[in-house]
C-alpha cells in the first residue's frame, strides 16, 4: 500500500542525507554528503561534470555501497516508492521494439509472448496521454527524438505510482521545444500528484523556471537552499575558475541574475 505522507507542513523533509561518502574503484567519488530535499517540492542538483550529482541519485536508490545515512523521514510507512528517469536508455537503435512494448513489460505479471491484454494497453495509452506522449505508443522506440523518449521513460518511471521521482539531466541532448514541453509536463506532474522531485541538470534556466530548492555538488555540498543560493560567488566555488559568469538571457521569466557557461579555456595553441 502506498505510504501517504504529510506535506501540509512547509518544512517536512522527503529525504535526507547525512554523511554520506561513496568509495568506487578506490576513488572517492561523494566526500561527506549532508543536505535535505524538502517534499513535495523540486529540487535541483547542479555541478560541474565529475561532480558526483549521478552517483549521489544512486545512492539515494541503493544502487551503490556508501558510509553515512539516508533517510526519509515524511515517509512514516517506511521506505517510500522511488521513480528514476536515466540521462538515457542504451538500446539497439534496429530493435523491433515499440513504447508500448516497453510499458508492458512493465506492467505485465505474464510472459510477454502471450500478448498484452485490453486492461494493460487501456493503462499505457493513459500513461503516455498523462507525459503528453500518447500519439508515440506504437512508435518504434529506435525512432523517437531525445525529448519523445524522455518523456516515455518519465511515463515509465511514473507506473510505480511513485513518492518520489529521480531525473538524471532529462533534457540533455533534447532540443529547445522538446525541453520546454518536458518540463511543463514535470511541473504540472509535481504540482498534481504533491511529488518529491530530484533532478539533476546543467541548465539553468530549467533549474530557474521549475526548481524551488538547489544543491551546489562537486564531491561535496558546496552550497544548497532556495534560488537565491545560486550567487556568482557560489557558483565560483561549485565550478571552479574555468566557468565564464554572465548575465542571463533565459528569458523574461528566469527568475537569476546569472546565466554559466563550464566550457574551459582552450589550452596553448588551441583556437576558441
Amino acid at each position: 500500500m502506498k505510504t501517504e505522507p504529510s506535506f501540509h507542513n512547509p518544512s517536512a523533509v522527503a529525504i535526507a542525507i547525512r554523511g554520506v561518502t561513496v568509495h568506487l574503484r578506490k576513488q572517492e567519488i561523494l566526500e561527506d554528503i549532508t543536505c535535505e530535499v524538502p517534499a513535495g517540492r523540486i529540487t535541483a542538483v547542479i555541478g560541474p561534470n565529475g561532480a558526483g550529482k549521478t552517483t549521489l541519485l544512486l545512492a539515494v536508490l541503493g544502487q551503490v555501497p556508501y558510509s553515512g545515512r539516508i533517510t526519509f523521514p515524511v515517509f512514516s510507512g517506511g521506505r517510500p516508492r522511488i521513480g528514476y528517469v536515466p540521462q538515457r536508455l542504451d538500446l539497439d537503435r534496429g530493435l523491433p521494439c515499440t513504447v508500448q512494448d516497453l510499458l508492458a513489460l512493465a506492467l505485465k505479471r505474464g510472459p510477454h509472448w502471450t500478448g498484452i491484454r485490453d486492461q494493460t494497453r487501456k493503462r499505457i495509452r493513459e500513461g503516455l496521454d498523462r507525459v503528453g506522449a500518447g500519439r508515440l505508443e506504437n512508435h518504434f522506440l529506435g525512432k523517437l527524438s531525445g525529448g519523445e523518449m524522455q518523456r516515455v521513460l518519465l511515463a515509465l518511471a511514473l507506473e510505480g505510482d511513485p513518492d518520489i521521482l529521480l531525473l538524471d539531466e532529462p533534457t540533455a541532448g533534447v532540443d529547445a521545444p522538446g525541453e520546454q514541453l518536458f518540463c511543463d509536463v514535470l511541473s504540472d506532474l509535481q504540482r498534481e500528484r504533491n511529488l518529491t522531485v530530484l533532478l539533476i541538470s546543467h541548465d539553468l534556466s530549467v533549474v530557474s523556471n521549475h526548481a524551488e530548492q538547489v544543491i551546489c555538488l562537486n564531491k561535496t555540498v558546496r552550497c544548497s537552499g532556495g534560488l537565491s543560493v545560486l550567487s556568482e560567488e557560489n557558483l565560483l566555488k561549485t565550478y571552479g575558475l574555468h566557468i565564464q559568469i554572465y548575465p542571463h538571457s533565459h528569458g523574461p521569466h528566469c527568475r537569476l541574475p546569472v546565466g554559466i557557461s563550464t566550457e574551459e579555456p582552450p589550452k596553448s595553441g588551441e583556437k576558441d
